[in-house]
């Protein structure tokens, strides 16, 4: 796979800096870590740990959500990686689906998110900006944070047209979860498992590796466009159980072990045929064929996500599989 570099996600855990040091041990090119607060532990302090672990592997946030932290917070926490892991840092920003969503907030509006990496950059280049009425500066010292201008780069995570222009303004740089053609860098997002030998999807194993990211359909659509649950397998299943849940607390039940297990609503939907259906998983010579038309496509970098008992496996098989296609 020399056209496509194979990069990690991690929705942090206490276990994720030795994840990600493992990673770095079977040569991938980055490892990104999610920002969702209200489900992992902080992007920041996981990325740090990680940065102190490793010497070689990239190091970025996969994706930060501005509503959450004041510009001059963000800034400086960009400092302090900056000066833990000099060279191998990339910066994701997105205008929130789970980060939000799980605070019951629908996405911040793409104009806000461009003056946040606007704002961003500017301290980071030593400017004063105003912000709050206010003007505000990074006052850190010698030797406080590394010196100014911190010139850095920032991958949009962006779908539809304003996102894609938020990008084109910032570097034509994506974190996305599908290709997209013509980007100066391309981080495709993806999740699933791949097959053991004489394994296939009706495996429990890939039920419960694969389900908690298949789910995510679910969760996506039931807050965007909830009829089209009835036209996908599992679809009505999964709206008649979540149905029974509160409004007031719906947003919090949604997104219960997003990512990385099956909650009570997402389980009863979920075989291991839909999750294989919903994910990149199978044999490894169907993930060798799905990275390499990617690539074509116009991904430069796939950013894999392990789930299940025993994420290490996961990465080793990942690995061999993308490797295979050589």
């Amino acid at each position: 796979m020399s056209a496509l570099a194979v990069s990690c996600a991690f929705a942090p855990s206490p276990q994720t800096p030795e994840l990600i040091e493992y990673a770095e041990t079977l040569g991938f090119h980055r490892a990104f870590v999610y920002d969702t607060p209200a489900l992992q532990t902080d992007v920041w302090m996981t990325l740090a740990l990680a940065a102190a672990r490793t010497q070689r592997i990239g190091l970025g946030t996969g994706v930060l959500i501005p509503s959450l932290r004041h510009p001059l917070v963000t800034a400086s926490a960009i400092a302090t990686l900056e000066a833990l892991a000099p060279g191998r840092t990339v910066y994701g920003v997105g205008s929130g689906f789970t980060g939000r969503r799980a605070l019951g907030q629908p996405p911040m509006k793409w104009r806000d998110v461009e003056t946040y990496i606007e704002q961003v950059s500017a301290l980071l280049q030593g400017d004063t900006v105003t912000i709050d009425g206010k003007a505000v500066a990074m006052l850190h010292g010698d030797e406080q944070a590394p010196a100014r201008p911190l010139n850095i780069d920032w991958l949009v995570a962006a779908s539809g047209p304003k996102g894609m222009a938020a990008a084109h303004k910032f570097g034509s740089r994506v974190f996305s979860t599908s290709p997209v053609a013509g980007m100066t860098e391309n981080v495709v997002l993806t999740f699933g498992t791949v097959f053991d030998p004489d394994e296939d999807a009706s495996s429990e194993r890939v039920r419960t590796v694969a389900g908690p990211a298949a789910a995510v359909v679910y969760h996506a659509l039931l807050e965007s466009n909830p009829a089209v649950l009835d036209a996908i397998p599992g679809g009505p299943a999964y709206r008649d159980a979540i149905a029974h849940v509160s409004d007031d607390l719906r947003h919090l039940e949604v997104h219960r072990g997003h990512l990385m297990e099956l909650n009570q609503y997402d389980g009863p939907a979920m075989t291991g045929e839909i999750a294989a259906q919903f994910t990149l998983s199978g044999p490894p010579s169907l993930i060798s064929e799905r990275l390499a038309m990617m690539a074509a496509a116009g991904a430069t970098e796939v950013a894999f996500q392990p789930a299940g008992p025993d994420q290490r496996r996961e990465l080793r098989a990942f690995m061999d599989a993308a490797m295979s296609a050589g």
